[in-house]
């Protein structure tokens, strides 16, 4: 994982101060509703909610992308998006409460009236700035001039990715086909102005500010354009394409005094990162109250029925290698890990991770709480320490990661997580460890908040029914 240094909603900026006077424009009229009474005569507790709102929308905008696509997306979709986003703030004002210690000053009523009327008025708000957006577009004449230097076949796609994404940036004057003759006088609705044999004239009629080439596979071609662009003055967009590097999540990026091309599994934006962080805090608190409880629970049936230590350490395996304690109940007796060598014939996923079912060296207690993954309890205190998150892949052994073969690897790519998207997909059900590598690298590819919070619920509901856990 990659963290970006940039980020991207900041073009959307308009919307975002739009989407704050709508807030709290709402959260005004939501007080004035309730109490007949104006925010400027409330309680320093309300006034404070009202700064709140601005730092908690701002968080939702980057966690949600909630800005992405905006021009683009329909009524339907803006109204699903927007009551998304709106949710997600409540949340976020109801973890502020429950910190603030301030819950039993706030009324209801006034959350309700502010959900409602944000909704319908951010809704509103955005649908009526877009159209002023389409008309002002048509109208504007400060647009930089950009031509499109390409091959056919890429012609098309190329043009309508433009006039989507850089509406306000830029007019589209023309294409430039570069592996065949003038073929047809416009593609995408947009002029064909030129080909290889005399792209050097479209200066003559037109007026170009900057250009945009992508040829991919042709590296040389693409040098000698740049060239004579940069040499008259022109501003030169290369897309560097496959014959740069055929791979996944690229960003062009400064790294010390060099312009590189950086590639990741997947590429999120500090504040995401920081979500994360947050997220595993306060998991990580509440459940180790509950892991206050489970000691004075099982503590003592772990110390008759087996005597020694109620809690069991294992080095294992975190991100890119680096080692650390896990933390666990322990559910097995002293000895389980001399017994190991014996059992491994039985082991169900081979040498990359050890599975067995019946397992002879789990003590009466240990089957318990191996079905409802109490023996999993302590690992949040490795989460509140940094050393994993609620969410990721399963740590392995270092024994298990000998094993591995190069895309096993990806599994250490991201911080180890009490719970994942295979353990939720099968629980101990998965009895084929490339299974579990596929599951692991889709976590990491799509990897969200709001997925790390779905995980989340449907570990709580998998866990209660005590299904798949061995």
């Amino acid at each position: 994982m990659y963290k970006r240094k940039e980020n991207s909603w900041i073009k959307h900026l308009d919307f975002a101060v739009l989407d704050l006077v709508i807030l709290e424009l709402s959260f005004f009229l939501a007080y004035s509703l309730r109490h007949h009474n104006t925010l400027l005569s409330a309680s320093e507790d309300y006034r404070l909610m009202a700064v709140a709102v601005v730092i908690l929308d701002l968080c939702a905008v980057s966690l949600l992308k909630s800005y992405s696509g905006i021009i683009q997306r329909g009524y339907m979709k803006e109204i699903f998006q927007v009551i998304k986003h709106d949710t997600v703030l409540i949340a976020g004002l109801t973890i502020y409460m429950f910190f603030a210690k301030t819950s039993a000053t706030f009324s209801r009523l006034v959350f309700l009236y502010f959900y409602v009327a944000a909704i319908f008025l951010m809704v509103a708000a955005r649908l009526a700035w877009k159209r002023v957006l389409r008309n002002r577009r048509k109208k504007n004449r400060k647009r930089r001039s950009l031509v499109l230097l390409t091959e056919y076949d890429h012609a098309e796609k190329i043009a309508r990715d433009f006039r989507r994404q850089y509406y306000r940036d830029y007019q589209i004057t023309g294409i430039g086909v570069l592996d065949r003759g003038v073929v047809e006088a416009t593609i995408a609705g947009v002029p064909v102005i030129a080909d290889m044999d005399n792209y050097q004239s479209i200066f003559e009629d037109h007026i170009v500010d900057e250009v945009f080439i992508s040829i991919p596979g042709k590296p040389e071609m693409a040098d000698d354009l740049m060239t004579y662009f940069m040499n008259i003055g022109v501003t030169v967009h290369i897309n560097l394409g496959k014959y740069a590097l055929d791979v996944m999540n690229k960003e062009l990026d400064e790294f010390g005094d060099y312009l590189v091309l950086t590639s990741s599994i997947k590429i999120v934006s500090p504040l995401e990162l920081l979500a994360k962080r947050a997220l595993d805090i306060v998991g990580s608190i509440a459940g180790l109250i509950l892991t206050g409880i489970a000691i004075l629970i099982f503590g003592p049936i772990i110390r008759h029925q087996s005597p020694g230590p109620i809690f069991f350490s294992q080095e294992r395996i975190g991100r890119h290698g680096r080692p650390f304690r896990l933390y666990k109940f322990r559910s097995m007796c002293l000895d389980a890990e001399e017994k190991k060598a014996a059992l491994m014939e039985q082991n169900e996923m081979g040498g990359h991770m050890f599975k067995m079912e019946n397992d002879p060296r789990v003590i009466p207690i240990g089957r318990f709480m191996r079905k409802y993954s109490i023996d999993e309890l302590p690992q949040f205190w490795n989460v509140l320490k940094g050393e994993m998150s609620l969410v990721g892949t399963r740590p392995p052994t270092a024994a298990e990661v000998e094993e591995y073969e190069s895309h096993h690897r990806k599994r250490l790519a991201f911080k180890p997580g009490i719970t994942g998207l295979w353990q939720v997909s099968g629980r101990s059900g998965i009895t084929d460890f490339e299974e579990v590598v596929r599951l692991d690298a889709k976590y990491l590819a799509e990897w969200s908040l709001s997925l790390d919070i779905k995980l989340i619920f449907k570990t709580v509901a998998v866990v209660l029914k005590g299904t798949g856990a061995s």
